[in-house]
């Protein structure tokens, strides 16, 4: 049986460009043992990702299950819909309204409403890893671990800068979803990558490369599953990134942070570079004891976090 989203409704948010919303639906979904029976590990999703983590078609169900590296017989894991990402049916027309704070703070307040004061871990991938990193700034107490994924603390110029072309595309193309999937799917990967995968390749039926057809597959298949909303809400909340704003600074923010951070970047994502998440480890670790930085060592850019599960799992066995 494959769960479907709880939805609690939060009241009377404002965000902090100062839209009010007298009512937001956020959902969740619950996997493994009973809330308040296990530690809890609150998993964020990524850009077209959602709450279904677990299971046949959970998107990081080889991470997450039974004898998997979180182990569901272990622990709770608790995932929220960023709300408007469409998984649960709602949907956020003023995407402009929204950063990754205002997101963290509707994580927060869907913590109190289940009276979850504790968490065991926070973990995420790339904006999943900047909404954790965003929580942990607000709620320095709030986890043991601090688990952020191919992201860092905040959005860096080169990531805005591919935000704002998303944001074109979205808005001018004629098939935005797809378009914009195509531009996405160069930053998520490698020249490496491409090159081991397709290696100039022509596909004979449609005469056209290999790699070019992929493109197409893959702009086709989130278009029949995602909606434009959703896609530019997202990809405002991957652009605004960033525990130090309107706060003293990073290190200020970060040195309260209770939990152990462990970054994990990856040597050859586009995205998030690894050279921004060794600088992160370098800042903080004069100020904090426990945080540590590892590496996934692979060709296939930022998306290794999803593809490199057996790194992932030793990276990860320490702490699960």
């Amino acid at each position: 049986m494959e769960n479907k989203p709880t939805i609690i409704t939060i009241q009377n948010f404002t965000t902090e460009s100062g839209a009010f919303y007298a009512s937001i639906n956020l959902s969740y979904e619950i996997f493994g043992r009973d809330l308040h029976t296990a530690p809890i590990v609150l998993v964020n999703h990524a850009l077209t990702g959602n709450s279904h983590v677990v299971g046949s078609k959970g998107w990081w169900n080889v991470l997450i299950g039974e004898n998997r590296t979180i182990d569901t017989s272990k622990y709770t894991i608790l995932a929220f819909n960023v709300p408007g990402n469409g998984f649960d049916g709602t949907v956020i027309e003023n995407h402009l309204d929204f950063t990754a704070r205002d997101v963290a703070k509707l994580f927060i307040e869907g913590l109190k409403i289940l009276e979850i004061n504790q968490l065991y871990a926070i973990i995420g991938g790339s904006v999943g890893g900047g909404i954790a990193w965003e929580i942990a700034g607000l709620e320095p107490k709030i986890t043991k671990h601090l688990i952020p994924i191919a992201t860092d603390w905040k959005s860096t110029d080169w990531l805005i800068a591919n935000c704002f072309l998303q944001e074109q595309i979205l808005s001018n193309s004629a098939k935005p979803i797809e378009d914009a999937r195509i531009h996405a799917m160069l930053c998520y990967r490698t020249p490496e990558s491409f090159k081991a995968k397709f290696d100039r390749t022509t596909n004979q039926e449609l005469l056209i490369f290999n790699i070019e057809s992929w493109l197409q597959h893959h702009g086709e298949k989130l278009q029949k599953r995602f909606q434009l909303s959703a896609y530019k809400l997202m990809n405002q909340l991957l652009k605004t990134i960033d525990v130090a704003r309107g706060r003293e600074s990073f290190v200020a923010v970060a040195s309260q942070i209770e939990a152990d951070i462990h970054i994990i970047g990856i040597n050859s994502d586009l995205f998030f570079t690894v050279n921004e998440n060794k600088a992160t480890y370098e800042t903080l670790k004069e100020h904090k004891k426990n945080v540590t930085f590892q590496e996934i060592d692979s060709i296939h850019g930022h998306d290794a976090f999803l593809i490199e599960y057996k790194q992932l799992d030793s990276l990860l066995k320490g702490v699960f």
